[in-house]
């Protein structure tokens, strides 16, 4: 912890209950228990299962004051009961509902902070901290951060890359660690894009005698990793994520990394990214309708799921129901903290990412002591 935090603290712990929500979300989660470290405060992770995955009960559950945990799985949820926490940190819309139930239950005495874009009124909770993605409106429970909290310190990257050490030591360098994502919204990564991406990593590793380490997440489509990890020819270390392994050598390519590429539509993996101070190049993943093609193919790419909720959230709603990731990779991009991969500049200069201030943590800590009426343990 950085000497502002430490001054935002006192070092004798208080009594201070923190429920922090999880999902089946993986980005949500790394946020939510980023800020329940932030905290340092006692916390217990409970993690909440629905039924289903279908939208339409969830966006009703998160609007409705009468149905705030429809769909919720009890039976495989940990258990919510007394006695009640005084802060709950979510994050996601199947997460909402759920907060404010809480919320009823404990009489109105516990507090709500949900990081990124609620779907629920933003009245509805007392602190939202988000990014510039969402463009959310100025007021008294909205804090917009440059990034998204994570859990990545160049301290934590050394230790693992050093107990991974061995198993890279016969993989040459310079070692490209290359972060692949998924489909979100107008971002689309399919096979066609697995393959061009593998091509394009593969070729310079190959050109520089060096090596990939290579790791997908809970979005990679199967058939778009095998397309990518068809492609590589040179010394590479390739991970399949799953979920809650206790094994994932994740933080550790963070710290082996010569330099870094990721597909950009994660913005969470475009933040831990940029903390390791090294070069980072970003694979752009957005999908514009097809120009050419059949009224068939076209038809199909309009109405994908994802892509069609993102265009009926920016027909007929609010402006925070938006989203433009193109804000953080420009920011990005411009600051000199990044570059893209496949445009017209790919690998023709090294932009070096740059870690991200103490300054967005410290508002943060400081806003939800405000919040609670008390200051916080180190």
């Amino acid at each position: 912890m950085t000497a502002p935090l430490k001054a935002a603290c006192l070092e004798k712990p208080i009594e201070t209950r923190v429920w922090l929500l999880q999902s089946d979300r993986a980005g949500d989660n790394n946020q939510v228990v980023a800020l329940g470290e932030l905290l340092g405060l006692p916390a217990a992770r409970k993690r909440v299962v629905y039924r289903s995955p279908v939208l339409l009960p969830k966006i009703i559950a998160a609007r409705s004051s009468n149905l705030l945990v429809a769909g919720v799985d009890r039976r495989r949820s940990t258990p919510l009961a007394p006695p009640w926490p005084d802060l709950v940190v979510s994050a996601g819309r199947e997460m909402e509902p759920v907060a404010r139930w809480i919320r009823r239950q404990a009489g109105g005495r516990t507090r709500l902070v949900h990081m990124g874009r609620p779907w629920a009124p933003l009245e509805a909770f007392d602190l939202v901290i988000s990014t510039p993605q969402y463009a959310l409106p100025e007021r008294d429970n909205v804090l917009v951060i440059g990034m998204p909290l994570h859990r990545v310190t160049r301290e934590r990257l050394a230790v693992e890359a050093a107990a991974w050490a061995p198993r890279f030591s016969r993989l040459p360098g310079p070692r490209t660690v290359v972060l692949l994502g998924g489909n979100s919204g107008s971002f689309v990564f399919n096979p066609r894009k697995g393959a061009e991406l593998g091509r394009l990593v593969n070729d310079r590793a190959r050109a520089e005698g060096g090596s990939l380490l290579v790791t997908d997440s809970a979005r990679t489509a199967p058939e778009t990793f095998e397309a990518f990890a068809a492609e590589l020819t040179v010394p590479s270390y390739l991970y399949r994520w799953q979920e809650g392994a206790a094994n994932n050598p994740y933080f550790a390519f963070l710290g082996a990394a010569d330099r870094l590429v990721t597909t950009g539509e994660s913005v969470s993996m475009l933040a831990e990214a940029s903390v390791t101070g090294k070069p980072l190049f970003i694979y752009d993943l957005a999908e514009p309708l097809p120009a050419g093609g059949t009224s068939l193919q076209r038809l199909r790419a309009a109405f994908r799921y994802h892509a069609l909720r993102d265009r009926l959230a920016h027909l007929f709603g609010p402006a925070y129901m938006q989203r433009d990731i193109g804000v953080i990779q420009r920011q990005l991009v411009a600051g000199g903290g990044a570059a893209w991969l496949n445009r017209d500049d790919a690998y023709t200069r090294e932009a070096t990412s740059r870690p991200a201030a103490a300054a967005d943590e410290l508002r943060a800590l400081w806003r939800i002591r405000d919040l609670l009426g008390r200051a916080m343990p180190c």
